[in-house]
């Protein structure tokens, strides 16, 4: 599967993301009181030694280049973890991944609140919608820690999404994984060392599913962007709800109400419509070459050239 045409590109992320629910099933799959500072410990270690085998073009004296942001991002991934686990562990499948699509809608608000950007009118609907239809689904009526968990989780991937535009750019997203689990072990190791969990061979097998997983997701999503405009396939990306309601229907019995369908379309649909202004100015952008004057137009014939797209480098 190349990825280079749209279709195709839309099918990678939907495998992507399949392989991205299949790993929240292997969390899932661990009882409430499994170590969750062990699993963190073993799924970063286990994602560490996969990574190095595909490190082998990089270019190592630059290896740690940019070690303190990579430093902070990866500690804030490693808090994101561990609330997953709690959340997955304590809330339905598609419960816990309706809360987790809050992170686009709160990296729009943290792009206010940190960078001064200005949100568009769309935008601010999908931040109302968003945060409201967190509420319907969870429903709170105390602060309970599993939706704690489920709204750090969104939290933390907001923060790191914000962080990686301070990562070097000529590092590869191969080097930038490897490099977030690797920077993070002496802190995993050291809270499980402090967890003090006799070994559990269990969270070995499901740190290692897990870690192939979230691989398999990363991997699907870089080959999908890597030849096709993010805004012409993005929505693909919430197929992954889909399939979190439908494995968790048919391994756990988790029916999906009323209250989830509502809450999860009030996050979701303002997303997807923000992707659809995105893709129709792209096509209105890369029509305008097409209106140049007959002058230009002539110039074009006479030197052999085509104007470019403005996708082009």
């Amino acid at each position: 599967m190349s990825g280079k045409t749209v279709n195709s590109a839309i099918l990678l992320l939907i495998i992507g993301n399949a392989m991205a629910i299949g790993s929240d099933v292997f969390i899932k799959l661990m009882d409430t009181n499994a170590p969750v500072f062990q699993f963190a410990f073993l799924r970063n270690l286990i994602t560490v030694a996969l990574l190095a085998t595909l490190l082998k073009k990089a270019d190592y004296r630059r290896l740690f280049e940019g070690a303190a942001v990579h430093a902070i991002r990866s500690h804030i991934l490693l808090v994101g973890l561990l609330c997953m686990v709690v959340a997955l562990t304590t809330l339905p499948l598609a419960t816990a991944n309706a809360v987790f699509y809050a992170a686009p809608v709160l990296v729009m608000v943290l792009s206010v609140l940190l960078f001064g950007e200005r949100l568009s009118m769309l935008s601010i609907l999908a931040v109302i919608s968003g945060f409201a239809g967190v509420l319907v689904i969870l429903r709170p009526v105390a602060l309970e820690l599993s939706s704690l968990s489920a709204l750090g989780t969104a939290f933390c991937l907001a923060v790191a999404a914000l962080t990686v535009r301070k990562l070097p750019r000529q590092q590869s997203t191969a080097h930038k994984l490897f490099l977030n689990s690797l920077l993070v072990l002496p802190a995993s190791l050291a809270l499980a060392l402090w967890e003090g969990a006799p070994w559990r061979w269990e969270i070995v097998a499901s740190a290692v599913g897990s870690a192939a997983f979230i691989l398999g997701y990363n991997g699907s999503v870089l080959r999908a962007y890597n030849h096709v405009d993010a805004n012409q396939v993005t929505s693909a990306e919430y197929t992954g709800l889909i399939w979190a309601i439908a494995i968790g229907w048919l391994m756990f019995g988790e029916v999906p109400d009323l209250w989830f369908v509502t809450g999860s379309l009030m996050i979701i649909l303002p997303l997807v419509l923000i992707g659809l202004n995105q893709r129709r100015k792209h096509r209105l952008l890369h029509r305008a070459p097409m209106a140049a004057a007959p002058e230009d137009q002539a110039v074009h014939q006479v030197s052999g050239k085509r104007p470019a797209s403005p996708s082009s480098p």
